[in-house]
């Protein structure tokens, strides 16, 4: 469905103007659900595809059982299903976030240095990933607060960095904080290489001259995404429902 920005406002101020007001009637499991399915919605036939770990591992539970995208982990498999019923998983097969997975038919498993290698090699159609930041430019901090103790950057560079097309899928806001900013104030994972924002409240494509918001979530007005941000970004003309 297709509708005016203007359209939006009139139809959805009754929600009231308070992001977090509204942020509050979405549980974490409703909100994880929310972004996983859109993000599901990204993906063509034969797609190779990262999830990252945290709510991006959910998107591999959305895909449509008559589409072949294969996803890769970068622990070392590639055909990650499912997840598994929290009932007697088969512990051996986990995902990068030590989820238990399953394993497609014509999985195969491999070391963490043929993974890596297909991540920078281009090999990557795309990848979902979560993020603490991402501004308008597209650039993206996912991976430390200062004066917070973080094991590392993981795989997420070479992620951002070597797969032909980047989502960034978040929550809006982290405890109240805006993420999606003017520019990033922590220290960066990749400049300027995210393609697409999804969260809960709605979808920004990521262009060369800034945001595009070209979703929203029914519940949320144009209004209430300006006040939920500090980026700059234009409405695109068909901008749609969030399905």
């Amino acid at each position: 469905m297709e509708l005016t920005a203007e359209k939006t406002v009139q139809k959805d101020t009754h929600y009231g103007s308070n992001p977090i007001s509204n942020a509050l009637e979405l549980s974490k499991d409703k909100i994880r659900e929310i972004v996983a399915k859109r993000a599901a919605k990204e993906f063509k036939e034969g797609d190779v595809v990262t999830l990252g770990i945290g709510l991006p591992t959910a998107v591999a539970d959305y895909v449509p059982e008559n589409m072949h995208v294969i996803f890769q982990s970068e622990n070392g498999l590639l055909g990650v299903g499912k997840s598994q019923p929290k009932e007697n998983p088969d512990t051996r097969v986990i995902n990068a976030g030590g989820g238990f997975v399953e394993a497609k038919k014509g999985a195969c498993f491999y070391d963490s240095q043929m993974a890596f290698t297909m991540m920078r090699g281009g090999h990557i159609d795309a990848t979902v990933l979560g993020a603490l930041q991402v501004d308008e430019d597209g650039s993206l901090a996912s991976w430390v607060i200062p004066g917070k103790f973080v094991p590392g950057m993981g795989g997420s560079m070479d992620l951002v960095v070597g797969a032909k097309r980047v989502i960034v899928a978040m929550e809006h806001l982290s405890k109240g904080t805006v993420k999606i900013v003017k520019k990033c104030s922590l220290p960066l994972t990749a400049y300027k290489e995210v393609d697409m924002i999804i969260t809960e409240r709605c979808v920004f494509d990521v262009h060369s001259d800034g945001l595009e918001l070209i979703e929203i979530n029914p519940m949320f007005s144009v209004e209430d995404i300006k006040s939920s941000v500090t980026a700059d970004f234009r409405v695109s003309k068909n901008l749609k429902y969030m399905i």
